[in-house]
């Protein structure tokens, strides 16, 4: 479905940020984008939705395939109009629209209004608290029901890839759960593949099928989910699990490898 060939990005003419990354996104999948704050996760995804110009990014080598059409040329009304839908960090909604008003934006790039009603009721569906608050001005959300907001928004646009850029963040743990759990009915119900962006590494491979973990720009490593979760470096260095089941910070881990590695 979609196909990422060694890409590089460059931001305001000079400054690399992306190093030759390549993923793929099979039908059906959900694949997670895994690495560290300032990777280029999100630099990543922005890559494929089109969302680069305005920050003055670019995609100034390899290309973007998206069910055999190149779309690194193209911009994002055009992306999204062929299925890609990019749901943001940081929870960006219309704080003064309420919450059904909100819904209605995510289906305005399909100019057709004929199943508005249809599809609100999928979105309340999936997520019945939003219904509750339809008329709520989506301001005074808490983190939680704005999450939900901008997920169920997305799914307003009836895309075929949803590319989700850190949904746990600033969650609390049960409510983290409760999202994923919701993800992976879009994923079997609606036939919606996912691109997932993530720091919080155990959530994410809990529901992923497939993995690419990012460190400085590139893809160091991936894999099926199954064998990242099981891998020692991921659960040392993203987990905090060193061999020995103690608990360990990143930084800690990163000091430990560089010292052993120039002790020789």
């Amino acid at each position: 479905m979609l196909w990422v060939n060694n890409i590089e990005v460059v931001y305001m003419e000079v400054i690399l940020v992306l190093k030759g990354v390549s993923l793929e996104v099979h039908e059906g999948a959900i694949v997670s984008l895994l690495g560290a704050n300032g990777g280029g996760k999100s630099t990543t995804l922005k890559a494929i939705s089109g969302l680069l110009k305005p920050e003055e990014g670019e995609v100034t080598d390899g290309n973007i395939e998206f069910n055999d059409i190149r779309i690194d040329n193209k911009g994002p009304e055009d992306i999204a109009r062929m299925g890609i839908v990019q749901v943001m960090e940081g929870r960006r909604i219309f704080e003064h629209l309420s919450t059904e008003e909100n819904l209605k934006a995510g289906a305005h790039i399909r100019g057709d209004g004929s199943s508005l009603k249809h599809d609100l009721d999928m979105v309340y569906n999936y997520f019945p608290k939003l219904r509750d608050l339809r008329h709520s001005t989506s301001g005074y959300l808490s983190g939680g029901e704005q999450q939900m907001l901008v997920m169920g928004r997305a799914m307003m646009a009836n895309p075929s890839l949803m590319l989700l850029d850190e949904p746990s963040l600033g969650l609390a743990p049960l409510l983290v759960q409760e999202i994923y759990n919701i993800v992976l009915r879009i994923n079997s119900e609606e036939k919606t593949s996912i691109l997932l962006v993530e720091q919080n590494v155990r959530a994410a491979l809990s529901i992923a099928t497939y993995g690419y973990v990012m460190e400085n720009g590139k893809v160091v490593f991936d894999g099926e989910a199954e064998k990242l979760r099981d891998n020692e470096d991921i659960q040392e260095f993203y987990m905090g699990l060193s061999h020995m089941g103690k608990q360990k910070s990143y930084r800690e881990v990163k000091h430990y490898k560089r010292r052993k590695r120039w002790l020789g």
